[in-house]
């Protein structure tokens, strides 16, 4: 199993209303959702639809929108019984310690795939045009505007793990909250702080761990331009 080596005076808040990022082994994110639903605990694994080509046809397949990584809710005290898991490797954690993931970030993912959008992986942004949905279903959801072919789709970010998820919109719907500019500033000045890069050290004896392995996240950046009305 693979895990940072935690100091074991570290300190962390406990916030079983916080969400946590599991990484896990390739292709192995369902198994450890039902397991660690089969053991209490609160586990978000976002799925969507995609067609995969066999030689005799063409079939319609749920997969991970985020591959290797699956969302837990709080249970911080109970870390022994999440790494002992088969198929997690580490909690995605910041100097040592757990990084929670902005509630806006995990309520966007969370309504949009529940909510039965069409939703699907997109390349993590820098820069864009950030907006905010102003009514319908994912009213108050923000995000970047960019524009595939001749529809608009939304880009959901989950910073700390440097991801992002898009749905289809219409860009009536949404009012811009930023300028480019400032988007662009804020995110150089975010990475200039934070290395996102995952760490993970290999854990032997297990009766010494503490806590998780270590990654931080980036958020989602912004988009194009406003259509001209």
């Amino acid at each position: 199993m693979l895990s940072m080596p935690i100091d074991s005076h570290a300190r962390y808040i406990d916030d079983s209303s916080a969400w946590y990022v599991l990484y896990t082994r390739h292709q192995h994110e369902k198994t450890v959702a039902q397991i660690l639903t089969s053991k209490g605990f609160e586990i978000l694994l976002p799925l969507y639809s995609t067609a995969r080509q066999w030689k005799d046809r063409t079939k319609l397949i749920s997969v991970p929108l985020f591959p290797c990584y699956v969302f837990l809710r709080g249970a911080l005290e109970r870390q022994l019984a999440v790494m002992t898991t088969p198929g997690v490797h580490a909690i995605v954690s910041t100097a040592g310690q757990p990084t929670p993931i902005p509630h806006s970030e995990i309520e966007a993912i969370r309504r949009v795939v529940e909510g039965g959008a069409r939703v699907e992986p997109h390349p993590f942004l820098t820069c864009g045009e950030w907006v905010r949905v102003k009514c319908g279903p994912m009213m108050g959801i923000q995000g970047i505007l960019v524009r595939k072919k001749n529809l608009y789709r939304l880009v959901l970010s989950v910073e700390i793990l440097g991801k992002a998820a898009s749905v289809e919109i219409d860009a009536l719907l949404v009012e811009r909250v930023s300028t480019m500019s400032d988007c662009c500033d804020g995110r150089s000045r975010a990475l200039a702080r934070t290395d996102v890069r995952p760490r993970m050290a290999r854990f032997t004896k297990i009766e010494s761990f503490q806590g998780g392995a270590m990654v931080r996240l980036a958020r989602v950046a912004p988009v194009p331009r406003f259509p001209s009305r």
